[in-house]
């Protein structure tokens, strides 16, 4: 099986053409793989008005993810999901958009909500949990807010969460269009899982659109993602979605991440990603067990993620991560309560051997009082973007609170927002900030 535009660019290279034409290094060699960047020459289609190569691309992806039609992004899911906010605002057109959303989005979905001026009703959980990135909104609280408020255009999930948490997507889908609600998830972690034995991507669950970061779980350069639709999504999602990913992205998309995009679905279609995938997996669960019978705690449903619950066990998350990196080892995240380690196909039996082995050699403390406070509902004076547009002052955190935030603030990763632009600076919100490492803020 062809893949088109890693066909097409290494026919270039073969032809040995005079290259009077961007990127500047001219496929000469800095760093190993020049030869291979190129920009939209004669017959390289491009990204945005696809027809050639990366619409044929795209269209063999879809058909691998079940999905009416799935587009590339060369700038990540924070491209999709501004992609996504735009394609809702541009059917409900001069309507002010409002969108009803857990509290644990990524910042993209924040800037995407001030550039297009929306609201955003904020779901939390019932009981607040550690941390910034676990908001575990119960299908019950959603249909109660759609049944109570008829002027919210879309409901927006993040699922999984960077704990590897996954939202009932199922239930919610049902809600949500019982509801004449379209549901928008950011899938960010979970692109593999619509290869596993039990198809779990949210477009299989009944989302009418997701973004997957295929390079977060599949085989893919940094920065590749995909935008997919439904099959029952309306033809006002698909037939502008090109040009509104235009809005929001750059005029020259790294071709070097079409093509990992493009023998990732190669990959895909043959079916070599799901056996491996199948043998991956496996391996995940066996070193999950291996650690909690070492008497480690560990959350999350998520297949491919491993989650240590540190505090749990006697350790602060970031000097656990600490710990791992002198054994060799570099986990995907921690926080004062957590450490969070990814797993991908190229990961080998050994990787999971040490990883366990690791954690034999630690040994289990008693639990330790929570190292971050659960973040709970502020208070919004102004809209996200009078706010993050108006004169503001960088201040330190403890003068902050009772002011106005002007810019969001997130902890790094994973880039889910403390307080929000509009948002009333509280104690809560600057107990958060000091356990993120954010010592200033931008306010009113």
């Amino acid at each position: 099986m062809s893949a088109p535009i890693n066909d097409f660019v290494k026919k270039y290279i073969q032809s040995d053409t005079v290259r009077f034409h961007m990127p500047g290094h001219k496929g000469c060699t800095f760093h190993g793989c020049e030869a291979y960047d190129i920009t939209e020459i004669k017959g390289a289609d491009y990204l945005y008005q696809a027809q050639g190569i990366i619409a044929e691309s795209e269209r063999r992806t879809a058909a691998s993810f079940k999905t009416a039609k799935t587009l590339f992004s060369t700038e990540g899911s924070s491209q999709c999901i501004k992609t996504m906010l735009g394609i809702i605002k541009s059917v409900i057109g001069d309507k002010r958009l409002k969108i009803a959303a857990p509290r644990n989005v990524h910042k993209a979905f924040i800037d995407g909500c001030i550039l297009l001026d929306a609201d955003v009703v904020w779901l939390y959980p019932s009981e607040p949990t550690p941390g910034i990135c676990c908001c575990d909104i119960t299908p019950v609280q959603i249909e109660n807010l759609l049944s109570q408020d008829k002027d919210i255009d879309c409901l927006y999930i993040t699922s999984p969460d960077y704990l590897g948490n996954l939202a009932d997507i199922k239930a919610i889908a049902d809600i949500s269009h019982r509801a004449g609600v379209p549901l928008a998830v950011d899938n960010a972690h979970g692109s593999y899982m619509a290869f596993l034995d039990d198809n779990t991507h949210p477009i299989a669950l009944g989302a009418d659109m997701c973004c997957d970061s295929a390079h977060k779980t599949l085989p893919c350069y940094t920065g590749g993602a995909y935008l997919h639709f439904s099959n029952k999504s309306p033809d006002s999602f698909l037939n502008n979605a090109k040009s509104i990913m235009s809005m929001f992205g750059s005029t020259s998309p790294s071709y070097l991440i079409l093509q990992s995009l493009d023998l990732c679905g190669e990959m895909l279609a043959s079916g070599e990603f799901a056996k491996k995938l199948a043998h991956s997996t496996a391996m995940v669960r066996s070193c999950k067990e291996k650690i909690e019978g070492y008497g480690w705690v560990l959350c999350g449903q998520e297949k491919m993620k491993i989650t240590v619950c540190a505090a749990k066990c006697g350790y602060n998350g970031c000097e656990l991560g600490d710990k791992l990196r002198e054994t060799g080892i570099e986990p995907e995240y921690c926080d004062g309560e957590y450490v969070v380690f990814m797993a991908g196909i190229s990961n080998t039996q050994n990787d999971f051997d040490k990883l366990a082995a690791a954690f034999k050699t630690l040994p289990v403390k008693p639990p330790i009082d929570e190292q971050i406070p659960g973040l709970l509902p502020a208070e919004s004076r102004l809209s996200m973007r009078r706010a993050a547009f108006s004169h503001s002052q960088s201040v330190d955190i403890h003068s902050a609170v009772g002011r106005i935030c002007a810019l969001t603030v997130t902890g790094c990763q994973p880039s889910v927002p403390v307080t929000v632009s509009g948002e009333v600076v509280s104690e809560n919100a600057v107990k958060l900030l000091e356990a993120c490492g954010v010592e200033k803020i931008n306010v009113l």
